[in-house]
């Protein structure tokens, strides 16, 4: 299996709501066949039904808020763009639910939830610089495992 992601597909209650609310951040999706396609660096996020999503993986849906053991992360710029994403997701409906602050790597970061409880952390973090696109690169740490 080679080592990416290709698309990472976010289970939503309702789909207009969550399109909105990513819409309200900036972003711009396409929608087919009811589901929506945001192009986000080089992989796409994903929104689609959460019933139709738990289906397609053969799974039952317990239901619950999003939060499924793992957290979407967005590296920006400066500590600044930290308190302005921050800021224009609580604008869009988003709950705060980790506000920005210094963080033990030398960075700052915060999180919020999206409607559908979905975790995203916002994060500066000075040992992984951004190339002009945006894309990360992990950093050598020079472990020998």
């Amino acid at each position: 299996m080679d080592q990416r992601v290709s698309l990472i597909t976010l289970g939503v209650a309702d789909l207009a709501r969550a399109r909105i609310f990513y819409e309200r951040l900036g972003w711009r999706g396409q929608e087919v066949e009811e589901t929506v396609f945001f192009q986000a660096g080089g992989l796409a996020v994903v929104l689609w039904g959460r019933d139709k999503l738990a289906d397609d993986a053969g799974l039952a849906d317990p239901g619950g808020d999003g939060f499924g053991g793992m957290t979407l992360a967005q590296n920006v710029r400066s500590r600044a763009e930290v308190d302005e994403v921050l800021g224009r997701a609580a604008e869009a409906g988003a709950t705060v639910t980790r506000p920005a602050r210094d963080t033990f790597y030398g960075g700052y970061a915060g999180c919020f939830t999206d409607p559908d409880g979905h975790v995203w952390e916002i994060a500066w973090n000075p040992g992984f610089p951004l190339a002009g696109d945006g894309s990360l690169t992990v950093p050598d740490f020079g472990s020998t495992t």
